[in-house]
C-alpha cells in the first residue's frame, strides 16, 4: 500500500521554481532538488516523473504569477508614458539579480526542448501583445506620436527589455539600467513628462 503524501505539491513546485531560477536547468540537480526542496528521490519521481516535468511545472508556475503580474502591470491606468517606464523600471528592479526566468530558460536552453520553447515563446508573446496594447493606447490618447509603428516599436522595446534583463543577472548596475530605460524611451518619444 502506498503511503500518502506528506507534502504540498503546490509549495514543493513553488520552491523549485526559485531554485531553478536561481541557478538553471542544467545545473540543478536532482540531489539538489532533494535536498532544497526536502523530498527523496523516490517522491520526486513519483510526483513529477522525472527532473524535466518538475521543470515545466516551474515554468508554468513563474508564468502563472510572475508573468502574470508583468501583464497586469502594463494594463494599469494611469498615463500611458508612466505605466511604461514604470513597467520596465520594475522588471529590472525586483529580479534581484536573478533575472527573469523565461528569458534566462530561453537563453540557457534555447531551442534544445520543444516544450520548454513552447512555454518561452508563448511567455514572449503575451509580453509582446501587452506592450503592444499599451502602446496603442497611447497613440489613441494622443500621449504617444500619432506616426508610432507599435508592432515596430513593441518588437523595439521588447528585445531591449531582454537586454536589460540580461544586464541584470550580470550585475550591473540598477542605476545604468534606468538610465538605458530612459534613454530608449526618450529616442522614441516615449517618455513621461517632467
Amino acid at each position: 500500500m502506498a503511503r500518502p503524501r506528506q507534502f504540498d505539491e503546490d509549495d514543493v513546485v513553488e520552491r523549485a521554481t526559485r531554485l531553478f531560477w536561481r541557478r538553471g536547468y542544467h545545473a540543478t540537480s536532482v540531489r539538489d532538488l532533494g535536498s532544497e526542496l526536502e523530498l527523496r528521490p523516490s517522491s520526486l519521481y513519483r510526483t513529477f516523473t522525472d527532473k524535466h516535468a518538475l521543470f515545466l511545472r516551474a515554468l508554468d508556475h513563474y508564468r502563472q504569477t510572475e508573468s502574470a503580474e508583468a501583464e497586469r502591470r502594463l494594463a494599469a491606468a494611469g498615463p500611458t508614458p508612466e505605466v511604461l517606464r514604470d513597467w520596465m523600471v520594475w522588471m529590472v528592479r525586483e529580479k534581484n539579480a536573478r533575472g527573469c526566468f523565461v528569458v534566462n530558460t530561453a537563453t540557457e536552453l534555447g531551442t534544445a526542448h520543444a516544450d520548454v520553447r513552447q512555454r518561452t515563446d508563448a511567455a514572449f508573446a503575451v509580453t509582446r501583445e501587452a506592450l503592444t496594447t499599451l502602446l496603442r493606447r497611447g497613440v489613441a490618447t494622443g500621449e504617444f506620436p500619432a506616426g508610432l509603428d507599435v508592432p515596430a516599436t513593441a518588437g523595439l522595446l521588447f528585445t531591449t527589455l531582454l537586454g536589460l534583463e540580461v544586464r541584470e543577472r550580470a550585475g550591473h548596475e540598477l542605476d545604468e539600467l534606468i538610465a538605458t530605460i530612459d534613454a530608449v524611451l526618450a529616442q522614441l518619444g516615449l517618455r513621461p513628462q517632467a
